[in-house]
C-alpha cells in the first residue's frame, strides 16, 4: 500500500478515501465569493508528499460545473512528486462562468495517483516512416 504524508496548513477537515471511487475528494480551504468571469487560485489547505514514482493529477468533481458554474481552468493539473515541501500548499484553477459562493471545505476537486514511468530520450528524425492516420478526427463520428 502506497503512503502519502498529508499536512494541514489550514483549517480543512481532514482527507478521506471512500470506497465508492478511487479518486480522493479535496476541499476548498476557505470561504470565497467569486465574480463571473474571473479566474481564482483556490487554497485546498493541504501540502502532500506523493510517493516516489508517482505524481497526482487533479480535476473538477463532476459537480463542480453544475453546482457552481466552475471550470477548471487548465483542463487538469498535475502535481510532481517534488513538490513537497511544507509551504507548498495545493491549489486549484478555476474560471467562474457565473457569480457564485464557494463556502470553506466544500468539495471541488479531486485527485489520484499516476505512476511517473520510464525516463525518456528524445531523438529528432527527417520522417518516422509510419503510416498516416489521416488527421484530427479521422476515427469517424461512430
Amino acid at each position: 500500500m502506497l503512503e502519502l504524508k498529508v499536512k494541514y496548513v489550514k483549517d480543512v477537515e481532514p482527507i478521506q478515501i471512500y470506497d465508492k471511487g478511487d479518486w480522493v475528494d479535496l476541499r476548498n480551504a476557505e470561504s470565497i465569493f467569486l465574480s463571473k468571469g474571473k479566474y481564482y487560485s483556490l487554497p485546498l489547505g493541504v501540502c502532500i508528499e506523493l510517493p516516489h514514482g508517482y505524481s497526482a493529477i487533479v480535476a473538477p468533481r463532476s459537480s463542480l460545473f453544475k453546482n457552481y458554474g466552475l471550470l477548471c481552468a487548465n483542463s487538469f493539473g498535475i502535481i510532481d512528486n517534488s513538490y513537497c515541501g511544507d509551504n507548498d500548499e495545493w491549489h486549484f484553477l478555476v474560471y467562474a462562468t457565473k457569480d457564485t459562493f464557494l463556502f470553506k471545505n466544500e468539495r471541488i476537486c479531486q485527485f489520484r495517483l499516476i505512476p511517473i514511468g520510464d525516463l525518456m530520450q528524445l531523438t529528432t528524425v527527417t520522417e518516422l516512416g509510419n503510416p498516416d492516420r489521416g488527421g484530427i478526427g479521422s476515427t469517424g463520428k461512430e
